[in-house]
C-alpha cells in the first residue's frame, strides 16, 4: 500500500472502523480453520450439507442500507443465533392462553452469553432442526421528524438532553414495523442432523415435534446522528422487547430439550441454564474476543454496557415495561451512559 494511503487510513475513522470489521472476520474464519480435525470425519455427510445449503434459494432482498429481512435472515440463522435464536424461551416464566397461541416468554432484561469465535463456527444452524420461516420483515424507513416515528409505530422517540462531545446537528429518523419469526420443531430433521454429527438425538418429549414457536419483535425507532463520512457516531432507539408464543409446546420441555441438543458448546449451554427463569432474561451472544461487558444503573432500570476491546464503538441497553432502549455509536461507555441517564 502506498504511503499517502497508510497515512489516510490511519486517520480516518470510517476506514479504521471497515479495517477492524475486517480483522473481526478473519479472526473468527482463523478460529474456524484453526479448530481440531478428527480422524472419524464424515467428508461425504458434509458434502451432502454443502450442496444441499447450495441448492437453497437466497432469500430476497433490497441492496440498501437497513435492509431488515437480510439482516434479520442472517440474524436468526447465523451460528451465534442457532445456539439461541430459539432459546429466547429458556428462560421464560409462566404459560398464559391466548387465543391459539400460548406466550411463554416476554423480555424484561438482557443478559450477555460470552461465546467464543471456535464455537460460533462449530454451532449448527437452527434450520437443522425444523422449518424456519420469517413471516414479517418490514424495510425500516426514513421518516420526516420524531413525531412521524410516533405515528407509525406508536413509540415515541426518545429525546437526547444533552449531545456528547464532538457529536453535532440534527438526526435522522427511522421508522420499521413488528419482525417476526416462526420455527417448527422436526424430530425428524434433527435427527439427521445429530447422525450427521456422529450424535443420536435425545429422545423427543410427547408434544414437542411439530409445534411452533413465534418469536416477535418491534415496532421500533431510531435516531441516528452521522459523521459527514456516513458513519453513525451516535444512534439512540426504542424497540417493543422480543416474545416468543407457542402452539402448545410446555416451557420447561422446551428448555430442557434445546440444551440437550447436540452441538451446543457445553459452556454456552451452563451459561444458558444458569439464567434466572423467573426474571424474563434475553441471552444476548457477544463474542468474548472481541466485546466486554458490565452492567450500570438507568435511572433504576439494570442496564447491560457493551464495550469493544479496542475501544471503537460502545453501547448500552436496558427493558422498562416490555420497551427495549439501545443507545450505542463510537462514542465511550461512559459517554453513552450519560446520554442513557440524560433521556427524555
Amino acid at each position: 500500500m502506498p504511503d499517502d494511503d497508510r497515512a489516510h487510513v490511519a486517520s480516518c475513522p470510517a476506514c479504521l472502523r471497515a479495517l477492524e470489521v475486517a480483522r473481526a472476520d478473519a479472526q473468527l474464519v482463523g478460529s474456524a480453520l484453526a479448530a481440531p480435525m478428527t480422524d472419524d470425519l464424515d467428508s461425504d455427510a458434509a458434502w451432502a450439507r454443502l450442496t444441499a445449503t447450495q441448492a437453497r434459494p437466497a432469500p430476497a432482498f433490497r441492496p440498501m442500507p437497513g435492509a431488515t429481512r437480510r439482516r434479520w435472515t442472517a440474524a436468526v440463522r447465523r451460528p451465534a443465533v442457532a445456539a439461541v435464536g430459539a432459546v429466547v424461551v429458556l428462560t421464560g416464566a409462566g404459560v398464559a392462553a391466548a387465543n391459539e397461541w400460548l406466550p411463554i416468554f416476554q423480555t424484561e432484561q438482557v443478559q450477555t452469553v460470552e461465546v467464543a469465535s471456535a464455537d460460533l463456527v462449530q454451532v449448527p444452524d437452527l434450520s437443522a432442526y425444523g422449518d424456519l420461516q420469517i413471516t414479517k420483515a418490514p424495510e425500516p424507513e426514513q421518516v420526516a421528524d420524531a413525531a412521524a416515528a410516533r405515528e407509525r409505530t406508536g413509540l415515541a422517540v426518545p429525546e437526547v438532553a444533552e449531545l456528547p462531545e464532538g457529536v453535532t446537528g440534527e438526526p435522522t429518523y427511522q421508522a420499521a414495523g413488528v419482525v417476526e419469526a416462526t420455527f417448527t420443531f422436526s424430530a425428524e430433521k434433527a435427527a439427521q442432523a445429530a447422525a450427521a454429527e456422529g450424535e443420536e438425538l435425545p429422545p423427543v418429549p410427547a408434544g414437542l415435534d411439530g409445534s411452533t414457536l413465534r418469536i416477535q419483535a418491534g415496532p421500533g425507532v431510531a435516531a441516528v446522528w452521522t459523521q459527514p463520512t456516513g458513519v453513525p457516531t451516535l444512534v439512540v432507539a426504542r424497540v417493543g422487547a422480543p416474545t416468543v408464543d407457542s402452539s402448545g409446546a410446555e416451557f420447561t420441555d422446551v428448555r430442557d430439550y434445546l440444551l440437550s441438543l447436540p452441538g451446543l458448546p457445553e459452556g454456552l449451554a451452563d451459561q444458558l441454564e444458569s439464567l434466572s427463569e423467573d426474571r424474563g432474561t434475553l441471552p444476548l451472544p457477544v463474542p468474548a474476543e472481541m466485546v466486554t461487558s458490565s452492567t450500570a444503573d438507568v435511572d433504576g432500570a439494570e442496564a447491560t454496557v457493551l464495550t469493544s476491546r479496542n475501544g471503537l464503538f460502545a453501547g448500552v441497553v436496558w427493558v422498562e415495561d416490555g420497551v427495549m432502549t439501545g443507545v450505542a455509536g463510537t462514542l465511550s461507555a461512559d459517554e453513552l451512559l450519560s446520554v442513557a441517564r440524560g433521556l427524555r
